[in-house]
């Protein structure tokens, strides 16, 4: 297998790839990506405004240069007229927007529609898919940007059943958003998914959603980069937030170049959330390791024998899913979930086990040569939904975080909202994801990984034996 690197500098610090949001103190500063597909091919990195190299003073300070920060860069200046400064403590998007699987789907945090229904009513579940169909409008209308070439493959999603058992829920799940959300999805039997989109050994079926996108990761991070300083905003790479302090209604952020004061924060550090970043997101998140790899370009007998017609995102019905899809350049991506620890996450076993979620789907490809592999922190959130928020009245401070492994496309749109509410616009975003805050485990939480370790193992008989 070939690991491939990304594009070292000589002033980047080695990609340190044991680095756990949940223990370490920051993300560091100055350092190298991680070995992602995206980084490796996305060409030139665009130009960014250096470190913070003294005190200065900025009106919006956006924590976080990923999707969802570089997001409320761009529309605080489209729709509101401010010019932001964004904080990043390594390369631009260094976190989850470049280590991501690239699949944009019609959907944000780890909920079904029918959960939404059972926590909320089916009013409230009626507005939230208003606003996540909004969502998807926005993401398509945002990549036609000139700045931005992310190689969109537009054409729908495929959640595709893994086991027979499976089917009843998914049929169930397809007309409830047919009859209650009025949204067209529909189911496809197992000889139509072999005919029409991939011949996948495992699938038994499938629900066919209508919106579903992939795009390279990297050069959409670049091209929210290039829009955002086209409309006026500043991004500070290698400036990592080592503190704040509030002082007469001004926040104070020391970085290693000098101190950033800023009449409002936006924190937009999703799985790379430290801990000791701010009060308000300390444990709001529980993240999760996600492994991904992509193949070398599959031969024209492979992708004849396979019949991979397809380049939309695909899902399996697993709950620790595995997502996947063919690249432009013909070579096949596939992720899922990884080790628990950050201390863990180089054992080959985690590796393995992807491979054999690849191997299961297509028998063919045993073996088949890797050019890249790498892991991510997912920020999931304990009630699993995203939240944009602003925790406290009195404080000009809000939060963008917790997707859950589906940020590609609601980041722009979580980025969008935050960029509202800085601007006093936020009035009337009632839905919960904007008036409640991410949820904490409270005493639980020096016990969270435990729980992690087991529920991954009563998952795993849930899915592959009982």
């Amino acid at each position: 297998m070939e690991h491939q690197l990304t594009r070292p500098t000589a002033t980047r610090k080695p990609f340190d790839p044991a680095y756990d949001p949940v223990h370490a103190a920051n993300p560091g500063a100055g350092k190298d990506y991680a070995p992602t597909y995206w980084i490796a091919t996305a060409g030139p990195q665009p130009e960014d405004d250096g470190p913070v190299t003294q005190d200065i003073d900025v009106d919006i300070a956006i924590i976080g240069s990923g999707y969802t920060g570089l997001s409320c860069a761009i529309h605080l200046a489209k729709e509101h007229g401010i010019k932001a400064t964004v904080l990043e403590a390594n390369g631009v998007a260094w976190g989850c927007s470049t280590r991501n699987g690239g699949q944009a789907q019609i959907s944000a945090g780890r909920l079904k529609r029918s959960q939404w229904i059972e926590r909320w009513g089916v009013d409230v579940a009626k507005k939230m898919h208003v606003e996540i169909a909004e969502a998807f409008d926005l993401f398509r209308d945002l990549i036609r940007s000139p700045e931005i070439d992310c190689d969109p493959q537009d054409g729908g999603h495929l959640y595709i059943a893994h086991r027979d058992k499976v089917l009843p829920a998914l049929e169930k799940e397809t007309r409830l958003l047919n009859e209650v959300f009025g949204y067209r999805a529909r189911m496809i039997g197992r000889d139509e998914v072999h005919s029409d989109f991939v011949r996948d050994a495992e699938a038994k079926g499938a629900m066919y959603e209508p919106d579903g996108m992939g795009i390279h990761a990297a050069k959409l991070a670049f091209g929210y980069l290039r829009l955002a300083r086209k409309l006026g905003a500043k991004v500070h790479t290698s400036s990592p937030v080592l503190g704040s302090e509030l002082k007469g209604g001004v926040h104070h952020l020391r970085t290693p170049g000098g101190v950033v004061r800023a009449r409002a924060v936006c924190i937009a550090t999703a799985g790379y959330t430290s801990p000791g970043l701010h009060d308000v997101t300390r444990h709001r998140l529980m993240p999760i390791l996600s492994n991904s790899i992509v193949t070398r370009p599959l031969t024209s007998g492979e992708r004849q024998e396979l019949n991979f017609r397809t380049h939309i995102p695909l899902t399996d019905t697993r709950t620790l899913r595995h997502y996947y899809r063919m690249l432009p350049d013909g070579r096949i991506q596939i992720g899922s979930r990884s080790a628990i620890t950050g201390r863990d996450a180089i054992n080959p076993k985690h590796l393995d086990r992807l491979l054999e979620g690849l191997y299961r789907k297509f028998p063919i490809l045993r073996g088949i040569e890797v050019d890249y592999s790498w892991w991510g922190w997912v920020d999931v959130s304990h009630d699993m939904m995203p939240r944009v928020f602003r925790p406290d009245p009195k404080q000009q401070l809000f939060y963008a975080m917790g997707y859950g492994g589906n940020g590609v496309m609601y980041s722009a749109q979580a980025g969008r909202r935050m960029a509202q509410m800085v601007a006093g616009k936020g009035g009337e975003l009632d839905l919960p994801i904007f008036t409640s805050p991410l949820p904490s485990h409270g005493l639980l939480t020096p016990f969270r990984r435990l729980g992690q370790w087991g529920m991954y193992r009563w998952y795993y008989l849930k899915d592959e034996i009982l």
